[in-house]
This record gives C-alpha cells, structure tokens and sequence, in this order.
C-alpha cells in the first residue's frame, strides 16, 4: 500500500516521533513503546511491558514481554529500557520526546533483571506509565546521535530512505506479535491537499491522512475526526513589544476567530482558549475567547507606545508550509488582521526543517520579535504532555517565562488523583490571564481511504498510522 502524507520528514530519529509525520511512520510500525493508549476508550495498554505496579510514590515496576528481538537481531531487554531513556533525556541529544513530556522532571531507571525495570521520578509522577507510552524504544547500542536507519522492536524494518521521493517500510519476520495484513508501506510526499485526495481517488495511492475539509466529499472513502490538534500563534513574549502584556492582548483582540470557521479552517473545529483539546483533564470551559476588537487592539497599542514600548517594531510572522490544510491563507488573514490593528507585521512562510528552529530553543529569531505559527498534539488526556515545554521558563517551546506559572505547572504535574484537573486548571487560568499566546482552534481532521482497505480513522491518525490495524477487504 502507498500513503501520502502532507511534508517530508526532516528526519528517522525515534526520539523524534512526537512530530505527526514521524510518528506516522515510526510510532508502533517500527519503534514501538513500553505502554499504548486505546484511542476507543482512552485505557493504557501493554506494548513492550506486560504489566506495571507502583512500588512507592515515585516508583513504577514494569515488567518486559520476553521473547521479543529487534530487527537487527539482538533480543529486547531492560538494558535497552534503560538506554532509551537516558538517551532520550541526555542533552546530548535534543529530543522533542523527552523535552516536550518529561521536563522539568528527573528520570532514573534501573534494571532489576532482564526483564524487569524500575522507573522512579523527582519529582513523583503519578501517571508515569502514561508517560510511557511516549517513549520509542532502542537497542543499548544505539549511539547518541541522531539516525536515518532506526532499528526497532515494531512488526517493519526501514528498507528505502530516497530523501525528497519515499520511505519503504516492509513487514519483517521475527516479530513477537501476530504478523500484519500489510507486507510493504511506501510513503510518499506531496504538499498540496487536493493533490493528495486526488492520488486516494485515483489509485495511486491508498490513504492520505492529511486532506481538506474542501476535499473531503466522498462518503466512501472520506472520514471526519476530533484530531487532538489545537493551533495557536507562539509569542515570544520576552522580546519587546511582545514583552508588554497590552501589546500581547492586543494580538488576540485583533483575530477575528469566528471568521475562519467554515471558509479557511472546517465549520467543525472549536475555537481555542488554552493549549490542550477540551477532552482534555482539567480542561476549563469558563476561559474566555477574547473579544474580537480591532478598534480596542489599537488603543491598547497607542497606550503602550504612550509608555515607550517600541510598538511599530517589524514582528515577524512565521508559518509552517503544509502544517493542515490551507495554512498559507490563514497566516496571511491573520497577518491582515494584524495590520488592521495597528501592527507591523512580515510574515514568512517556510518548510519544516527551517520552522523547528524558530519553534525549539534557542529560537533562530533571535532578538526578533516573533510569532510562530504551529498546531500542538495532545491526544493522551493529560495536560503534563504539553503545559512544562510550552510554558515553563525553561520549556523547550515556551515563549514566556513567569514564577507563578511554572510553579503551577510543577504542582499540577506532581498532583494526583480528584486533585489533578482542579489544579491544571489553576494553571491554563494563568496562562489565558498572561495572554501568554494567540490560541485560535481545536482542529477536525480529514482522511481519504480507499475503498480496498479496512480502517477507519480516530483520534491517534493525527500522531500515528499503525500498519498493523489496517486491514484489507
């Protein structure tokens, strides 16, 4: 089967599977992890750990599925558990993995026998085998550098890396679980959305999970889901004028949401108050859209500009080509929405490899002020897998640094139990009072699939495409 996905991957790096277009091709497909989220009713699962027990209230045992080897041949054990999280975690590498859901934590594993493991965490974390579901494992012997020919525990081996026109995946022999209905996965790469509808249409391809909503007008082979995906404009708030609480409200006040909604962006999405879907734990339906006011943006500028805040600084707008469909025409809305309101805005939109190093510290804007169009995945319920690296002082995506919020989120992150959503809630709440970013949509997702496979689409497609659920009629 052949899949089209939306942009070519910058990289094959397992630890980097949290970007969607990685994780689609890597995640349980080649690199699998120790736990799994259901995406049917949101239970956590084994994958490479059978069974897990809290020790005390900082450490976790799990216990290892034996019988299991990667595809070069050498056999699964708790060294190789061991290595992919200190690995993941070493600032040797820069790992979206282990910046984006184990910061502002320490990890430590160790190995009980070969087949067993203890994990604890500083400080405590309760829902630390959620958190393994996160973590791609690797042999020990994997170096700590990046790699283009990842070797994994998964049902397919990497067999074709041609940059620019595909990946092969092919299934492998030797896997512990049953073997796949697919045999061999060519992913191919095209970044415009009726392009890629039209390739399911007409056979060339079989899924495309990235297409417009405009596209999407087959019942047969077009599905509709909540995709956990939540846009946003990050503010690098510590450069001024976006230093300057008005000029940050300012931003927000000029975006008119509600006129995306059904043109540019689907009739389905939910306009966004905070960074994580509304399913989301501590989730709080009370915070406020900010009012669409053009007019009030301009005064809060002049108010500011009264004070000395340079606000008729140039800010660049950068956006991500191919982040969703027809993202080049809402970054430029949003950079005419901008400009009704008094600011002075260029925006440039560039391909993923240039865009992660406006997104990651250190921030390639530099001393530019910056707003950095990006979409956030959150499909696992919990808020600890995007509040620390989005909004802590030392968050590897955080534009804003602020005591009192990153002791919330520390609180939170530690919190369990009936406690737990009260307090991330205290933390969104400060967050939506810092203006700390331009939330604009909880998306809706839309695949094409051809009519000779059998799959259907959830909530997980966004992040994954695990070969091993397709099927074939």
């Amino acid at each position: 089967m052949t899949i089209v996905l939306n942009e070519e991957l910058e990289t094959l790096e397992p630890c980097m599977a949290s970007q969607s277009n990685i994780g689609r091709v890597l995640l349980q497909n080649i690199s699998e992890t120790m736990t799994e989220l259901d995406p049917a009713n949101g239970e956590l699962m084994p994958r490479l750990a059978t069974s897990w027990e809290e020790t005390d209230d900082a450490t976790w045992r799990f216990h290892l599925r034996e019988g299991v080897a990667f595809s070069d041949g050498s056999a699964f054990d708790a060294e190789d558990v061991k290595h992919s999280i200190e690995r993941t975690l070493s600032d040797q590498l820069t790992c979206e993995i282990g910046a984006k859901y184990f910061g502002g934590m320490t990890i430590t594993p160790t190995v009980v026998d070969a087949h067993t493991i203890d994990i604890s965490s500083d400080p405590a974390q309760p829902i630390l085998p959620l958190l393994m579901s996160t973590l791609t494992i690797v042999p020990a012997e994997a170096p700590m550098e990046f790699t283009r020919d990842p070797v994994g525990t998964g049902p397919y081996e990497l067999t074709e890396y041609n940059v620019g026109q595909d990946i092969i995946l092919a299934r492998r022999d030797g896997y512990w679980g049953d073997a796949p209905a697919v045999t061999k996965a060519t992913y191919v790469f095209r970044s415009d959305d009726a392009v890629r509808a039209a390739m399911v249409q007409t056979g060339e391809a079989d899924i495309a999970p990235l297409i417009s909503q405009t596209d999407a007008t087959n019942k047969a082979t077009d599905f509709a889901y909540p995709n956990s995906e939540t846009t946003y404009l990050r503010i690098d708030s510590n450069i001024p004028p976006l230093d300057d609480i008005r000029v940050r409200q300012a931003l927000n006040m000029a975006v008119d949401r509600e006129a995306f909604l059904g043109t540019l962006i689907p009739e389905d999405a939910q306009i966004a108050t905070h960074m994580t879907v509304p399913s989301t734990l501590g989730a709080d339906e009370d915070l406020a859209v900010p009012a669409y006011d053009p007019e009030g943006a301009k005064k809060l500028l002049e108010e500011a500009k009264a004070d000395g805040v340079p606000v008729d600084t140039e800010i660049l707008l950068l956006g991500r080509l191919g982040n969703f469909p027809n993202v080049t025409e809402v970054m430029e809305a949003l950079q005419a929405m901008f400009a009704d309101a008094g600011f002075n805005v260029k925006l440039q939109m560039v391909e993923v490899a240039e865009w992660i190093k406006y997104y990651s510290k250190p921030f390639a804007a530099g001393e530019t002020p910056a707003l950095v169009q990006a979409m956030h995945d959150n499909n696992r319920g919990d808020p600890v897998f995007s509040m620390y690296f989005k909004y802590a002082c030392e968050g590897l995506q955080s534009g804003i640094c602020d005591e009192e919020l990153d002791a919330d989120i520390a609180a939170a992150t530690g919190t369990p139990g009936d406690g737990r959503a009260e307090a991330w809630r205290k933390a969104f709440a400060r967050a939506h009072d810092l203006s700390a970013d331009v939330f604009l949509f909880h998306m809706v997702g839309f695949s094409r699939v051809s009519e000779r496979l059998d799959f259907t689409p959830t909530i997980a497609t966004n992040s994954e495409l695990q070969l091993s659920q397709i099927g074939f009629k």
